[in-house]
């Protein structure tokens, strides 16, 4: 299948605002070319010190967010929509598109995905490549695929070290917008007794399966198509959205319904300027905030019912 490669040039100060705005394009997710902390990012996340000059050569003044869609639905209308929003958000851009097929758009993508640690537990591996376990971590050996979802954006980060604080063996969680599956397979290396995960994309739940079976945790886990919490049922003990800010949102009016009276909410994919925004929502509809961790300019909140 061919895929439609749209490509948006942002000054690199701006990235992140301009990455929400993209994620809402797409079901499954954006990846960023930005070197602006290229040498903190390679000691950090791959652990490395040698970096090609290729790499250092590039542009640290500005960022590129790469969308993939597919060659059956519309390019020409998530470009609309993006021009729409970058230019009301006073945010200077340059689009691009272009046309790849699979194997072009495999090797794009995977040679900005390496391996890296969260929080004290938790590892993130490409299924292409080998870790090092010297610390006994639990590793996600992960293939993205046209879901996206590698774990290294902040926003999955920080859910993933949420997951590693509150998860126990008999946690059964609810993953609504589970792209590559990776917070359901991550909980259930954990020790979760269970993990059921949503996605509106067909893709994305196919590509969660063959990770689960990966990771060998799919006799623990299902996934199926919908929209947010479409085709769910049952009550759950945690309950993840990393989503947009307007997506979360709009989650908060009924995902109550899906959470036992004790359990947890866990909601990221806030950028920095919807913060407050979200906050007031999730109060409004009845939700207490119990931890607030931020990475870069991106939030994310643990949350429980009052």
């Amino acid at each position: 299948m061919d895929w439609n490669e749209i490509t948006v040039k942002v000054p690199a100060p701006r990235v992140d605002e301009a990455a929400a705005i993209a994620n809402m394009t797409v079901p499954y997710g954006i990846y960023i070319e930005d070197y602006t902390n290229l040498e903190k990012d390679a000691e950090e996340i791959a652990h490395i010190d040698l970096i090609d000059d290729e790499l250092r050569q590039k542009d640290r003044s500005s960022a590129v967010i790469h969308i993939y869609i597919s060659s059956d639905d519309n390019a020409t209308e998530a470009i609309s929509y993006l021009k729409e929003r970058l230019t009301a958000a006073n945010i200077e851009y340059k689009v691009g598109k272009t046309v790849v097929d699979d194997e072009d758009w495999n090797e794009n993508w995977k040679k900005y995905f390496k391996a890296f640690e969260v929080g004290e537990k938790l590892a993130v591996c490409p299924s292409w490549e080998s870790y090092d376990n010297t610390s006994n971590r639990r590793v996600i050996s992960l293939d993205p695929g046209a879901a996206f979802g590698t774990g290294a954006h902040a926003t999955t980060y920080l859910c993933l070290s949420i997951l590693e604080e509150i998860v126990t063996e008999k946690t059964r969680l609810l993953d609504i917008g589970t792209g590559s599956g990776i917070l359901a397979i991550a909980a259930c290396l954990l020790g979760a007794e269970s993990a059921f995960g949503v996605d509106i994309d067909a893709l994305a739940v196919e590509t969660a399966e063959k990770n689960a079976m990966r990771n060998s945790v799919e006799k623990k886990t299902s996934f199926k198509v919908g929209d947010l919490a479409e085709n769910v049922n049952g009550k759950y003990d945690v309950i993840c959205a990393n989503i947009v800010a307007d997506v979360v949102m709009r989650l908060f009016e009924n995902v109550g319904d899906y959470l036992t009276e004790d359990g947890y909410l866990c909601v990221s994919g806030i950028i920095d300027i919807r913060a407050e925004e979200v906050e007031k929502s999730a109060e409004e509809h009845g939700f207490k905030i119990i931890k607030a961790p931020t990475r870069e300019e991106w939030h994310a909140y643990l949350l429980k019912r009052i």
